[in-house]
């Protein structure tokens, strides 16, 4: 879904912003994400997968799964 730079942030509590801003630049310069800015005061801008993002989702989940699988056997 599409998410702003804050809900974002809220969602990974851990990360700077710093390190948040450039790790969506570089997802966008990649090809992952697409970055909508729409000219108001404040300036919004929103994230969501690209195409090529969208195509990642099944070996994320598999990933997740696997991770969320060896963390309740520790």
């Amino acid at each position: 879904r599409t998410m702003r730079f804050g809900a974002l942030q809220r969602a990974i509590p851990d990360i700077s912003q710093k390190m948040l801003s450039v790790t969506l630049r570089t997802l966008e310069e990649d090809g992952y994400l697409t970055r909508q800015v729409y000219p108001e005061v404040p300036p919004r801008v929103e994230y969501a997968l690209s195409a090529l993002g969208e195509s990642m989702r099944p070996i994320m989940d598999a990933m997740e799964a696997w991770g969320n699988n060896y963390k309740n056997q520790g």
